[in-house]
């Protein structure tokens, strides 16, 4: 009798295990939170009840479905119209959150939801939310190095949580993603935010003010109220918390695909300009005048490209002094000694105030553009060459990004959630690499300046408008208007598509005298990569250089004339200003027999 009902329970287990694993996580969408959000910082705890609304989008009807959040957070109740639903929690390895893994809860719905349709369930859950560094230190990250890049945490001094991607603080849907699995968690995050690209979400975020001075509540939503102090009710939980008074304020985020929702909570001061709002801790006011200063210094580049800011740059202090700043939105996350380096500040403040000068739903625009913005006043400080070693920070990562996309094409290298066309998916109008649609995106953009000139590209990005931007080549059609030039190669082979980076080379140098004087040479450019690109080839001579553009096609070769006054010594592909998957065949030096 003992072993059959062992034998039943390990059925019904290894039936559960079977179904959970059928389940399709990406099947449903939230198209709406409503959370009360209540944190009490001197427990690091963290309390959520409220409502979220899920719309099928498969092609078949549904009655399962998941909701999770970070594995330090537990599930209280699941109900949908007043009624407990049945639901089964179980850990769930991802490194979408800190912890690495999800506490996932596999809800069953009394009927099945039909491909568009919706439902609506009431939540609670809650736990504590220290700082946490497993996903990274078992991948080998020190830990000291990673409680600088995971800094999220509830604490009694100062509070910073990000969201999904970081902290899975509201609930989320999404297949298991692991950092030590190539690109899995960028990909996984990449079509959570496609999926939640007109999701909205209205916040009470409530602190808890225990004892001390009053914590202000700082997120990156828009704040539509609150902000003042009041007597609280505990939340009902299984840990009696009975604070004296709560602060709290409503934020509202809409559309929630391209933002990490993010708060944090500290005793902070305010230094508000007119141009940006800098909130820091205990002395550093100091600090915060610096970069209020490095705003003031940016602003007038900013304006001259992309126009008055739409609204006010926002930038909030880490405790943290070694923390690794994050930015969301025209929102910045920092420790203060940023400040400390008056050029970097500058340079952070131009990333900022482009984002508040300029949107765009479409991320390789919006973050390739304040990418270039730093690269081009970069150039206004310091010259070219500035900008080009700038730029070459960022050259290295594109070019690994790129390699591991190509590797991760071949059919050995696929998992079971693989697309068979990575390079293709990871496109820069579809790309979730930050890599990609920020480093590679900025040499895109300053591609584009080099081949129609810069008053050009100033008056297409004037006419440019965020929510005219249905089209993918909405974009294209306005600096093709401007410019008087067909760029449907340039924007096929480093926008549309996935055709990695070109692969220049100097196929062959033919120098030949001229009368009345010097050389007319020839030069021969092989393109071994996928990507075409115009690029510049330059003749070193004595006392100086010639140089001029050629368009090099994508697995083709082109040719240029270019008169020299005297016998050229050496050629040289590409300032630097074009990413390549190789750089190092980019010169040859002209031998004494081609002479």
């Amino acid at each position: 009798m003992k072993l059959s009902r062992i034998i039943v329970l390990f059925v019904l287990l290894w039936a559960c295990v079977l179904g959970c694993a059928a389940i399709d996580r990406e099947a449903f969408n939230f198209t709406s939170y409503n959370l009360d959000v209540r944190v009490e910082p001197e427990q690091q705890r963290l309390a959520v009840r409220g409502k979220v609304t899920l719309r099928n989008d498969s092609p078949s009807p549904q009655r399962h479905l998941t909701l999770q959040i970070s594995s330090s957070l537990d599930w209280r109740s699941i109900q949908l119209n007043g009624k407990p639903v049945q639901f089964v929690s179980q850990p769930y390895a991802s490194d979408v959150d800190h912890t690495g893994a999800l506490s996932e809860a596999v809800v069953t719905l009394p009927q099945e939801v039909a491909p568009h349709g919706t439902v609506e369930l009431e939540i609670g859950y809650e736990g504590v939310m220290p700082l946490d560094v497993t996903r990274l230190t078992r991948i080998g990250v020190a830990e000291d190095v990673a409680k600088h890049t995971d800094w999220d945490q509830i604490s009694a001094s100062s509070t910073a949580v990000r969201g999904i991607g970081y902290v899975a603080w509201y609930p989320v849907s999404t297949e298991a993603a692991s950092l030590s699995d190539g690109n899995t968690v960028f990909q996984t995050l990449g079509r959570w935010k496609r999926r939640e690209a007109q999701a909205g979400m209205d916040l009470d975020l409530c602190v808890g003010q225990a004892q001390g001075p009053e914590r202000r509540i700082i997120a990156n939503g828009l704040t539509t109220g609150g902000g003042g102090m009041g007597s609280s009710e505990p939340h009902d939980s299984t840990q009696t918390i009975t604070p004296v008074l709560t602060s709290c304020s409503h934020e509202v985020f809409r559309p929630l695909g391209e933002t990490v929702p993010t708060f944090a909570m500290a005793q902070y001061a305010e230094l508000n300009r007119p141009n940006v709002n800098i909130n820091y801790l205990g002395d550093h006011k100091s600090a915060a005048e610096n970069y209020a200063l490095a705003s003031e210094l940016a602003m007038p580049f900013v304006s001259e490209w992309f126009g008055a800011p739409r609204e006010k740059a926002e930038v909030v202090e880490i405790a943290d002094p070694e923390a690794a700043p994050f930015e969301s939105g025209t929102m910045l996350f920092t420790p203060s000694s940023i400040s400390s380096d008056a050029r970097l500040a500058q340079m952070t403040a131009v990333h900022q105030l482009t984002h508040a000068a300029f949107s765009s739903p479409r991320p390789w625009i919006y973050e390739g553009l304040a990418h270039f913005a730093q690269a081009v006043y970069r150039e206004r400080q310091s010259g070219r060459q500035a900008a080009l070693d700038f730029m070459g920070l960022h050259r290295t990562a594109v070019a690994e990004a790129e390699k591991s996309l190509a590797n991760n094409s071949s059919p050995k290298s696929l998992s079971n959630n693989s697309s068979p066309n990575p390079a293709a998916d990871e496109s820069l109008i579809n790309t979730s690499l930050q890599e990609l649609y920020r480093s590679k995106a900025m040499f895109v953009w300053w591609m584009l300046r080099d081949m129609v000139g810069e008053a050009v590209l100033k008056k297409a990005l004037s006419l440019y408008h965020a929510d005219q931007d249905k089209d993918p080549a909405y974009l294209q059609r306005l600096i093709q208007a401007e410019s008087k030039q067909d760029l449907e190669w340039f924007f096929d082979d480093w926008v549309y598509r996935g055709r990695g980076l070109p692969d220049f080379r100097v196929g062959s140098v033919f120098p030949r005298q001229i009368l009345g004087g010097g050389y007319m040479v020839t030069v021969t450019v092989e393109n071994l990569g996928g990507a075409g690109a115009e690029v510049p080839v330059t003749l070193k001579i004595e006392g100086g250089e010639v140089t001029k553009r050629i368009v090099g096609p994508g697995k083709g070769k082109a040719s240029v004339r270019i008169e020299a006054v005297t016998m050229p010594q050496e050629v040289v592909l590409n300032d630097g200003s074009v990413p390549e998957s190789d750089m190092s065949n980019n010169m040859l030096k002209i031998e004494a027999s081609e002479k």
